[in-house]
């Protein structure tokens, strides 16, 4: 019998990011310890936006009708976002962050609630799964590794208390100051903006009143000249009173000696009453880990990458650490992950931020600026509409945003190139890429049927080579799953008779005849 201090693995921070690790896991059947030093989630509004993709990863942890039912803003009142020039009321304005423009490449819709609704859903599932222990009120403070698992100090936060736990592994996604990640040494790069950030929570229906000439809208990007390609950013936290805000205030700024009424009032072009719940700051700057591991200890989300809220991208990507960490984790576990596949995880994920990083979040600044820079409608009314029009009829950041690990060395197959965010969605399935589900033949949704370890796609396969996947799964002990189907409708865009599915739903390989399909699985669990 497993002692109460002893686990498969330890994660210290259980925010959205470690409480899905924790789901993924246990669901896979290990037993897991979080600890988290707030008994309740934080109230500040943050990681809105959930992707498609997010909400994939939402229903495989068996969470996903929990989730959309706790959103804020009632169902079918629209959750799409809006930029525009100078002041939101301007006359210059276009749709932005249309996500619903790639929902055929994914499972499922995306979503937008707050931070602290979808941590509550995911802590509620994490309290249906046996395997799952949580340590609310505790904080850890340091650990020690050997060659056989992991020790971890842990301290009560309002309290003197401490206690030891032991893990196989110990995973922080304990946030941008993270204890795992300066105990384990791992170093940070790290640009700094030079940019100071308020963060404002506030009521105001008259506001809500305002903005009802943009239906269907719940958060609204504000480009100014004066802030040089750095956004005034309003989100809803519901429909019709609460809102939060971020934009730059100079570096001095307190809460006491600064307009902030006055602000809000400038960015939207109109006065309105406005009551105050929270008033913060965070320096812009984008953060990255020069590595995801030092032996048995890993980081994941914040921990791992840090950057301004520009775009969602923050808790998605931390989602989709999990996701990729936790069946590499679970293989190590188990016994049939090759030596190089740990080591995967540092690999595909960081290129990953980096590209997040550098051609999304960074790109969107200097795009703007230069924009802003070049165009006024003063100037030169003309060429301003023309480029303004431009920009609305493109959605480049929802279209090229399509995070793949092409190139990695677990990606058999896939020799050429380097994960990155930059890609283009597409039916066909290419090594590396998320899998575009397509219904299967007898009316399942394919993701539904895939099996917890590998899936074999066989679209009229040949028997022969579908029998030699199977082998070679038995032989490294890897759980497949086969799903037998024809080429017709949708499953034709494939472009692939056999197609290897990852747990994470990535490709890992596809063509038309398996050669050798040990090899393939070899590579593919990182041998």
């Amino acid at each position: 019998m497993r002692d109460d201090n002893e686990y498969d693995i330890i994660i210290n921070g259980g925010g959205p990011v470690g409480v899905g690790l924790a789901i993924e896991l246990a669901q896979r059947g290990h037993s897991i310890a979080v600890i988290e030093r707030y008994p309740e989630p934080q109230p500040v509004p943050k990681g809105q936006n959930l992707t498609q993709r997010t909400m994939e990863s939402i229903r495989r942890w068996g969470c996903e009708d929990a989730l959309r039912a706790a959103r804020t803003i009632p169902a079918g009142k629209g959750i799409g976002g809006l930029t525009c020039y100078g002041t939101l009321l301007s006359d210059y304005h276009y749709d932005w962050l249309q996500r619903e423009l790639v929902r055929p490449y994914y499972a499922t819709d995306n979503e937008r609630l707050p931070q602290y609704a979808t941590e509550r859903v995911l802590r509620a599932r994490a309290a249906e799964l046996p395997g799952i222990r949580t340590f609310h009120g505790w904080a850890g403070e340091s650990f020690a590794q050997d060659d056989d698992g992991v020790s971890v100090t842990m301290r009560e936060h309002r309290g003197d208390a401490v206690a030891e736990l032991r893990g196989r592994f110990l995973v922080g996604s304990d946030g941008s100051n993270s204890m795992v990640r300066e105990v384990a040494g791992i170093t940070e790069t790290r640009r700094d903006h030079d940019k100071k950030m308020v963060l404002l929570v506030f009521r105001s229906t008259e506001l809500h009143a305002l903005l009802e000439r943009y239906p269907g809208k719940a958060f609204y990007n504000v480009l100014h000249p004066d802030l040089k390609g750095y956004w005034m950013f309003f989100g809803r936290v519901d429909l019709g009173s609460t809102w939060f805000f971020h934009a730059p205030v100079p570096l001095d700024t307190t809460k006491d000696n600064f307009d902030f009424a006055g602000y809000l009032h400038r960015a939207v072009g109109a006065e309105f009453a406005v009551e105050f719940e929270y008033v913060g700051f965070w320096d812009l700057r984008i953060a990255v880990g020069n590595d995801y591991r030092k032996g048995r200890a890993f980081i994941a989300g914040d921990a791992a990458h840090s950057h301004p809220p520009y775009g969602g991208y923050g808790i998605n990507t931390g989602f989709e650490d999990a996701r990729n960490l936790g069946w590499k984790l679970a293989a190590a576990l188990e016994g049939w992950a090759g030596p190089g596949l740990i080591d995967s995880y540092d690999a595909e994920r960081r290129p990953v931020f980096e590209s997040t990083a550098r051609d999304f979040i960074e790109n969107f600044i200097e795009e703007d600026r230069d924009f802003l820079d070049t165009y006024h409608p003063e100037r030169d009314r003309a060429a301003f509409e023309a480029a303004w029009a431009a920009r609305a009829e493109g959605a480049p950041e929802v279209n090229s945003f399509e995070p793949n690990y092409r190139g990695s060395p677990i990606v058999p197959g896939s020799d050429t190139g380097r994960p990155s965010a930059q890609g283009g969605h597409s039916f066909e399935a290419r090594a590396g890429h998320h899998l575009a589900p397509q219904p299967l033949s007898d009316g399942r949704a394919m993701f539904d049927a895939m099996g917890p370890g590998f899936t074999l796609l066989a679209l009229d396969a040949d028997e022969d080579d579908v029998r030699a996947f199977e082998d070679a799964a038995a032989a490294t002990g890897v759980t497949l799953t086969v799903l037998r189907d024809s080429t017709t409708d949708g499953r034709a865009a494939y472009g692939a008779r056999l197609i290897l599915v990852r747990p994470d739903e990535f490709v890992a390989w596809a063509g038309d005849s398996a050669t050798d399909a040990n090899a393939i699985i070899r590579t593919a669990i990182g041998h």
